[in-house]
């Protein structure tokens, strides 16, 4: 369900509309907005009136985490930052489809401090890589079809994970999820994989768990700053419980023991065709839960 604006907008005009939903949103008052006539709203997958959910809870934007990424071409804007709800911070992932000036499509996936593992890692969230902020150059982009291809190779890639790769990484790609970079990282305890590299992660086959990378989409393409939004599942059945990576030695297990989806935002800096970093917002959502996106 992807909007299309009755005219081609501007990344400028893009971004306004979404500093103006975050000021909204940050004073509980979304009358301060212009919405279309028919509205889709979502927060973690379900679909809410307009004014539910964050809009009750927020209580501060912290303007020091600011990752935005537009489409002119199909009207769509992205942000990724920091909230807070009482006090308490949480990550946001934020997309917004606007259609002749009016919010159509409101996509919002928010980790809480209560999500599955060490998400959110707030005090790790401080401010948006350069990598992620800055154009790729003329002679390193790629068109739309072969960006959204890159991207969804990586789905396949992590999805029944064996080793092989469908997408092509840089060599200093990171990942960075709910705020806590999960690649090149040795210091997170219990987690080897998070030692290693992108690329090198998937050619060990730590992710035979991923069961399913459903519901895919790909909304939003960033021409300009080479970036991808993606959203849909990633579901684990709880089959695979002991993992053995194609090292054939090194031996760890999965933290899915039941079954699990997450539902996610992810983003993916494309340069030169391949994947040069990685940035997803995702939470726990019921095994196999449905879209409102789709159909």
């Amino acid at each position: 369900m992807n909007s299309r604006p009755s005219e081609p907008t501007t990344r400028e005009a893009l971004y306004a509309h979404a500093e103006a939903y975050l000021d909204a949103l940050e004073a509980q008052d979304p009358s301060r907005l212009a919405w279309a006539d028919k509205v889709v709203f979502t927060e973690n997958n379900v679909q809410l009136a307009i004014g539910d959910g964050l809009w009750n809870t927020i209580s501060a934007r912290r303007r020091t985490y600011d990752l935005k990424a537009a489409d002119p071409q199909t009207g769509q804007v992205s942000w990724f930052g920091l909230v807070e709800e009482h006090g308490h911070p949480a990550i946001m992932g934020l997309r917004l489809g606007i259609v002749a000036g009016l919010i159509a499509e409101v996509e919002t996936i928010v980790c809480r401090s209560m999500e599955f593992g060490p998400f959110p890692s707030i005090e790790t969230y401080v401010s948006p890589r350069p990598l992620m902020l800055a154009d790729v150059p003329d002679g390193q982009r790629r068109e739309r079809a072969r960006m959204i291809s890159v991207a969804d190779g990586y789905f396949d890639t992590l999805q029944l994970n064996d080793g092989t790769l469908f997408t092509e990484f840089t060599d200093d790609c990171d990942r960075v999820e709910n705020g806590l970079q999960t690649t090149n990282n040795p210091n997170i305890e219990g987690y080897p994989i998070a030692a290693m590299g992108c690329a090198e992660q998937f050619r060990l086959g730590q992710y035979i768990y991923d069961d399913r990378l459903r519901g895919r989409r790909f909304p939003l393409v960033d021409e300009e700053k080479g970036i991808v939004v993606a959203a849909g599942f990633i579901d684990h059945c709880g089959k695979v419980v002991d993992v053995t990576w194609t090292d054939g030695v090194t031996k760890t297990k999965s933290v899915f023991h039941f079954p699990h989806s997450f539902a996610l935002l992810e983003m993916f800096k494309i340069v030169d065709g391949k994947i040069a970093g990685v940035e997803a917002v995702f939470v726990t959502v019921p095994y196999n839960m449905p879209s409102p996106w789709e159909g």
